[in-house]
């Protein structure tokens, strides 16, 4: 996390000094207030070094990425699959985007500075549960998602605590998951259903 604002930083003073108008920020998080979850909290962190240099900015703070449920670099048959409900809740709603959607957003925002600078956007283009992913998983593939336990004390032993204390933040935190702003920016953005059918078999 240090490592990540010292990087952010240093990427805001050299924006500042090569004069940049206009900085589109890929965050995360669901608000700007911080919440102990440390890869949310360092963005907030990071942003206000932009704001501070003086440099236009926009926030965008993508939810949970469609890709989590499929991509092997995420684990997804640990995570997503398996530790994410259990700590979250296998029915507690979440906010899904794709990435593909993500960088039509963010090219939308560089096309129209005027517009969007200062503006910080919550993004899903879908809200879901683990549960009913597993049902659109089910039906668009004739199978199950692979899910495969994992001690929550080993999973944190590969790549520590910060996921784990996100979804025991997820189980009860409050924050908008409104898939408006996405609709309004990229009225095409994909469902869960829709990247489902449309992701390479």
């Amino acid at each position: 996390i240090d490592a990540e604002v010292r990087q952010g930083s240093n990427v805001a003073e050299t924006a500042a000094e090569a004069g940049i108008r206009h900085v589109v920020y890929g965050a995360a998080g669901v608000s700007d207030q911080p919440t102990g979850v440390g890869s949310w909290d360092s963005k907030l962190v990071i942003a206000l070094r932009f704001r501070e240099l003086g440099l236009p900015l926009t926030v965008l703070r993508p939810m949970a990425f469609m890709e989590l449920m499929t991509d092997q670099g995420y684990y997804p048959q640990f995570s997503t699959w398996h530790l994410m409900p259990k700590l979250m809740g296998p029915t507690r709603p979440v906010g899904w985007l794709c990435v593909d959607d993500l960088g039509a957003i963010a090219a939308r925002m560089f096309a129209d500075p005027e517009r969007w600078s200062g503006a910080v956007l919550g993004l899903a283009s879908d809200v879901q549960s683990i549960d009913e992913c597993r049902t659109l998983w089910q039906e668009q593939t004739g199978r199950k998602p692979r899910g495969l336990p994992m001690p929550e004390k080993l999973f944190e032993r590969f790549v520590g605590k910060d996921l784990t204390t996100m979804w025991r933040w997820l189980q009860t935190g409050q924050f908008d998951m409104s898939t408006q702003a996405t609709r309004e920016v990229l009225p095409e953005a994909r469902t869960i259903k829709e990247w489902l059918t449309q992701r390479p078999k």
